[in-house]
């Protein structure tokens, strides 16, 4: 009788295989769906015989995973006359700007509701 393929895998690499393998799908799986893109992993068992008559062979195995590509990351700069890079645009005019304190108030704004049914104006006093 044939064992499953399954059982063969947990053996490999004394249980290391299988649980490597079940990590990079679950990595796949979080990249693919993150992404919308396709990505794929390859399992490859190469098996040769260890010796002549002993019955043994040698398995090596191996994971590739290829993970979809991350969209490219686009910053907008300015160049300056010089030739660099900065975040500011250098023909923008920069505004003194202040900042104002916030109102104290003793009492909490009201609130009001005006109309009926589903259609109703709620206004802060």
């Amino acid at each position: 009788m044939q064992r499953p393929i399954t059982e063969t895998l947990a053996a490999l690499g004394h249980g290391t295989f299988i649980d490597e393998a079940s990590n990079a799908l679950n990595t796949l799986v979080t990249a693919v769906d993150e992404t919308g893109r396709a990505g794929k992993l390859v399992l490859t068992l190469a098996i040769k015989k260890a010796s002549r008559g002993s019955g043994a062979m040698v398995v090596a195995d191996d994971i590739k995973l290829t993970l979809p590509k991350q969209d490219a990351r686009e910053t907008m700069l300015f160049s300056t006359p010089e030739g660099n890079l900065i975040a500011e645009d250098p023909r923008q005019q920069q505004l003194e700007l202040k900042t104002i304190p916030a109102a104290v108030t003793d009492s909490p704004a009201e609130l009001k509701t005006l109309g009926s049914g589903e259609q109703q104006l709620k206004v802060v006093a």
